[in-house]
């Protein structure tokens, strides 16, 4: 048992690290791309906001762990929220973690389920994971923060780390145009 413990540090170090490298360039983008000037044309035709649709999910010891309006492969509206079945409290490797996702246009939500197992999805939910578990606030009183304090619709809520602090990047969407701001996930408080 003892062996195991700083075989599931590593992991959680690993999925931190990776984060790292790949929340660098996000946290730089521009959000001015075709694909995301299509997600805001049709971002108004949804019936369920993003914290109605974390919560709908966080149901039983499910928590989610990140969440997004996104275009599916079909250019159609789909709103996305990644979970750990067995709740924050379980390392990644011991649990469950999937996305909900569906269509948003009608009320209520009624998402599939896709349990994961190939490796991107589970290493980027496995930090999602980790990120989260050390949050003072669930993922749906963050997205509901950040909603009372920033005009126009927040769309995605994504745990990162950014200058080695977690954190979650929340995008918000106004009048065409998309603002990026960042929370302390163990404060819950806004950042600079």
């Amino acid at each position: 048992m003892s062996r195991q413990i700083p075989h599931l540090l590593a992991t959680a170090f690993t999925a931190a690290t990776l984060g790292l490298v790949a929340a660098q360039p996000s946290l730089a983008k521009q959000y001015d791309d075709e694909k995301t000037a299509a997600l805001l044309k049709v971002l108004d035709d949804s019936k369920v906001g993003l914290a109605d649709g974390v919560r709908q999910v966080s149901k039983g010891g499910e928590a989610a762990i990140s969440a997004k309006f996104e275009l599916d492969d079909n250019k159609k509206l789909s709103l996305s929220v990644y979970t750990a079945e067995q709740g924050l409290g379980q390392d990644p490797e011991h649990n469950v973690l999937k996305e909900f996702s569906g269509s948003p246009e009608q009320a209520p939500w009624s998402p599939q389920v896709e349990v994961f197992k190939d490796i991107p999805h589970v290493s980027r939910a496995s930090e999602h994971l980790t990120l989260m578990a050390l949050a003072k606030h669930p993922l749906a009183d963050l997205i509901d923060t950040a909603q009372k304090q920033h005009k126009g619709k927040v769309f995605s809520a994504i745990p990162e780390v950014k200058n080695h602090r977690p954190i979650v990047v929340v995008l918000v969407a106004d009048q065409g145009k998309v603002e990026e701001y960042r929370y302390d996930l163990v404060t819950g408080r806004a950042l600079q």
